[in-house]
């Protein structure tokens, strides 16, 4: 979980840092309130809990690439519908109308397709690095990470 959420909240972190860069350039002043780390501590939980459902068979025998896509389109989908369910119960215990609760992407219907595209492609690094450790296995690939590399041995050396 620590793991995840330390992902999310780099995610998040680097997005919010974005928005308060283009706001400022249009002066428009923003506070950051520890928003990104809120949201990557209830997204985390989510990921945990759908990491258990392995909703695809049909990719076993088949090249990881496609679990490491098909999980980060669908994970970034669940992760928009779980934002949006989320500002929506705010929005309604506050006193707000169902219609004035929804969160407001700019651009609508576009606004949640760009956002979901993005963070699709965020979370490609994430399920890259979790695939590597279930076909390499995790020890392996931690030591791949984090030992020194062996020097490249020239060719023919090793016969000697």
């Amino acid at each position: 979980m620590a793991a995840i959420f330390a992902y999310l909240w780099t995610v998040f972190g680097i997005l919010v840092l974005h928005e308060w860069i283009v706001l400022s350039r249009h002066g428009i002043d923003y506070r950051f309130y520890g928003l990104a780390f809120v949201n990557s501590w209830i997204l985390a939980k989510v990921v945990l809990v759908t990491e258990h459902f392995d909703v695809l068979p049909r990719w076993v025998g088949r090249p990881p690439i496609y679990r490491i896509v098909t999980r980060s389109i669908g994970l970034a989908l669940i992760l928009v519908a779980a934002y949006a369910l989320e500002e929506t119960v705010i929005g309604l215990v506050r006193g707000r109308s169902l219609a004035d609760s929804l969160p407001m992407v700019g651009g609508g219907v576009h606004g949640y397709l760009a956002i979901s595209v993005i963070m699709a492609v965020a979370l490609v690094p994430y399920f890259t690095v979790r695939e590597l450790g279930r076909v390499l296995g995790r020890e392996r690939l931690r030591a791949l990470i984090l030992s020194e590399p062996a020097p490249p041995s020239r060719l023919g050396e090793e016969d000697r």
